[in-house]
């Protein structure tokens, strides 16, 4: 069923992009319910099974439902500015006023038969301001766990989405930028729809409030729109490049890019799909930061990268020259 979302004049002005590591984490854990239908995850499953195993996660599923049910928005309300620190969201969480907390737990555990009568439901809706801690001090965990170990590499990933999100968005507006987004997403008109099945069909006016574009590791294939007021609308999208996102740079570089440009230097410009930061970098290859750093300056020096910032890290992505390169090596 679609949803389709009024944009009028001022919601143009209030258009915005956003990273939230907390929404990762919470749909870290909605993915690890559903594996089948996350193929492109499946070395990072296999990596945090051993993780998982020393996590109770029951009380943030119950409030996860299947398709058409509503989670808490207070567990990953939208991010207030474009880069915020995990600990940052998670002291937000923290912060929700335990009626809201109450309401919203009471829509959550409706959606699923029996919820609300099982130990966990009762707990919550008894005392919700206790739900919150717990809820929030469970997701700390899944965070440690499930996302904190790779955190560069996603957050160059998103990074790098936005980037390129940003620039169509300059060069043809919003109707350029929504072509591109996913299938599901049509602007046309002055209304974005989003072709869903995890809503009934509705209609919504932004009032001014603009829609924050999330992109998302997590959610792929699905779109997921939500958040009722005070909170901003927010659509929930995939990610560029997620289909190489856990894999490992190739075993054996070609041997004419390594005799030309040395070991490291080949394995960075080849591994670099996508634009990525030194930390990435450094974690993907599993080299010292420092040393990631100069192998870089040497390739951007040669042509053969260039660099741009993003919010307070610099981005690094191949140039013509150096996509050709290794191309043909």
């Amino acid at each position: 069923m679609p949803l389709h979302m009024h944009v009028g004049a001022d919601d143009l002005l209030r258009c915005r992009f956003a990273v939230s590591p907390l929404c990762q984490a919470h749909e870290a854990v909605r993915t690890l319910r559903r594996p089948e239908r996350h193929g492109y995850h499946l070395p990072w499953l296999r990596r945090v099974r051993e993780a998982v195993a020393g996590l109770d996660l029951s009380e943030l599923w119950l409030l996860m439902p299947g398709r058409g049910g509503y989670t808490p928005d207070f567990l990953g309300p939208p991010p207030q500015v474009p880069y915020a620190p995990f600990e940052e969201e998670l002291t937000r969480m923290r912060a929700t006023d335990p009626a809201v907390a109450h309401r919203e737990l009471v829509l959550s555990l409706d959606c699923t038969p029996g919820a609300a009568d099982t130990p966990h439901g009762r707990a919550m809706l008894a005392d919700p301001a206790r739900a919150v801690q717990r809820l929030a001090d469970l997701t700390e965990r899944a965070w440690q766990a499930l996302v904190a170990p790779d955190w560069p590499r996603l957050r160059a990933l998103l990074e790098a989405d936005i980037a390129y999100r940003s620039r169509q968005l300059a060069d043809g507006g919003l109707e350029r930028l929504f072509a591109d987004l996913r299938p599901s997403l049509r602007w046309a008109d002055g209304t974005l729809t989003i072709r869903t099945s995890t809503v009934p069909a509705r209609t919504q006016d932004l009032d001014g409030r603009g829609v924050l574009l999330m992109p998302s590791v997590f959610v792929w294939p699905d779109v997921v729109s939500g958040f009722a007021p005070p909170w901003q609308p927010t659509v929930i999208y995939p990610a560029r490049g997620v289909g190489g996102l856990w894999r490992e740079p190739a075993a054996k570089t070609a041997d004419a890019l390594v005799r030309l440009l040395g070991a490291n230097r080949a394995a960075i410009l080849s591994g670099l799909e996508e634009p990525a930061t030194t930390t990435a970098l450094a974690a993907r290859h599993r080299l010292a930061p420092s040393s990631v750093s100069a192998h870089l300056a040497v390739l951007r020096d040669a042509g053969l990268l260039g660099s741009r910032r993003q919010g307070h890290q610099v981005l690094y992505e191949r140039t013509p020259l150096g996509m050709a390169l290794v191309g043909g090596g």
